[in-house]
């Protein structure tokens, strides 16, 4: 275990002692497994990425400096993976499968950077794109998201006292450590860390997992984040996101195409990964029109995540359809992860225990909730919704419809057709904080 006076580190910042991304581990693990299938399925998919902030009224642009944003991309762009980091890869167990990265991935990943950027001031916000081979630029999503989160939280805190820094730091360890009292009283909680993408800052996000994983012990299984699951001795978490349905989405070439691509994105990872790793992302184009048409087969795999339904409603739907398949949810499991805290962690424990397997994925509100935490008045501290979304595939526009209309991203041309293919039920507007 590390120990860091995170104040001391903030009052006497240096830049090259804390640069925001340290290593190209310092990532979801979903985008490594998602990464080895595209480049065996998918090497020559073009795709773009841009950072997208949901929250319009906090003007990126007026908050961060433009030359520590590219300075801070430019380090980003300058690593490279470590011997060490490669050894591990290849040499570790995940999900109890020996060897879930070939040789040839890992030789691959040896000489691997992130390609370039595109950054301009536009309005009060960033605009910022990733253009270039799939396998590139599908590697710039939680990096680019962890640099600027990372760079509003060090402008929030720039010239702040040591002594107003301690109460601060102070205040949301004793904040964190009461939700870790209260999930501790669930005994058969099952938890992960997934708060890399908007995380208060690195040093933040380590002090929260071991934290954690002194609190719940077992109950704590491990985190989505590759380099702190390495170098706290943990499990990495994750499976896969939605860039895979709206790629193929986007290539398809008919509406039929279209409506078939989650179903192509299964049984090309099922294929690739033998058996392993099925869990289900099926909101892309909306949860209701997904169970509609599922194949019989995917009611075989292991579990769901419902990921913009609110939990309790979306589990339930994910319920029904299983029974109705003749599946027996109690052999199921369904992992909650959208916008989840204490309180919606509790009530939907409380609700389907005993009934299905659970596990939750606990992000933002685990690794950036400082509200109310400060000794001086500021709302800059508080989370924002940014995101990095896949917007083009070789040219065509990428979508995503989401069950929350407000998370859709897309050409609002595009979005009504896809609407039209996949229609809108089940799909309930509702306000995005995180």
């Amino acid at each position: 275990m590390v120990y860091t006076d995170i104040a001391t580190r903030t009052y006497n910042h240096n830049w090259r002692l804390d640069p925001i991304v340290r290593s190209l581990l310092d990532t979801d693990f979903y985008k490594l497994l998602m990464l080895q299938m595209v480049r065996h399925l998918y090497p020559d998919v073009q795709a773009t990425f841009e950072l997208i902030n949901r929250s319009r009224s906090v003007r990126l642009a007026e908050v961060i400096d433009e030359g520590e944003l590219r300075a801070q991309l430019d380090h980003a762009r300058s690593l490279r993976f470590g011997k060490k980091e490669l050894i591990w890869l290849a040499g570790n167990s995940f999900y109890g499968k020996a060897q879930m990265f070939s040789p040839d991935f890992i030789a691959w990943l040896a000489d691997f950077r992130l390609p370039e950027y595109e950054l301009h001031k536009v309005d009060g916000q960033y605009e910022l794109r990733f253009e270039g081979p799939w396998t590139h630029t599908m590697m710039w999503e939680i990096p680019s998201l962890a640099i600027v989160n990372e760079l509003r939280s060090r402008a929030a805190l720039k010239d702040r006292g040591r002594f107003a820094l301690d109460v601060l730091y102070a205040r949301a360890k004793a904040k964190l450590w009461e939700k870790v009292e209260r999930l501790a009283q669930l005994p058969d909680l099952v938890l992960s860390d997934f708060g890399t993408r908007r995380r208060h800052g690195f040093l933040w996000q380590r002090w929260c997992v071991e934290a954690l994983k002194e609190g719940l012990g077992s109950r704590f299984i491990g985190s989505s984040n590759v380099l702190l699951a390495m170098d706290a001795d943990l499990e990495a978490i994750g499976t896969n996101a939605h860039e895979l349905p709206m790629v193929l989405a986007a290539l398809a070439e008919n509406d039929e195409e279209l409506r078939q691509a989650p179903y192509r994105v299964l049984k090309d990872w099922s294929d690739h990964y033998a058996g392993n790793l099925r869990v289900v992302l099926p909101d892309a184009f909306g949860t209701t029109a997904f169970l509609e048409r599922a194949p019989n087969w995917v009611a075989d795999w292991t579990g769901f995540r419902p990921d913009s339904a609110p939990p309790i409603e979306g589990g339930e739907q994910i319920i029904r359809w299983w029974r109705e398949k003749g599946r027996d949810p109690r052999t199921k499991l369904l992992i909650f992860s959208d916008g989840m805290d204490i309180d919606s962690i509790e009530a939907t424990y409380r609700h389907f225990h005993g009934r299905v397997r659970m596990s939750f994925g606990w992000g933002t509100n685990l690794t950036n909730d400082f509200r109310g935490c400060a000794p001086f008045e500021t709302a800059d501290l508080d989370p924002i919704s940014l995101v990095c979304k896949v917007v083009s595939a070789n040219g065509r526009p990428a979508v995503k419809l989401s069950d929350n209309p407000a998370k859709a991203t897309g050409d609002a041309a595009e979005i009504q057709r896809y609407l039209r293919v996949f229609g809108e039920a089940g799909r309930v507007s509702a306000a995005v904080s995180v």
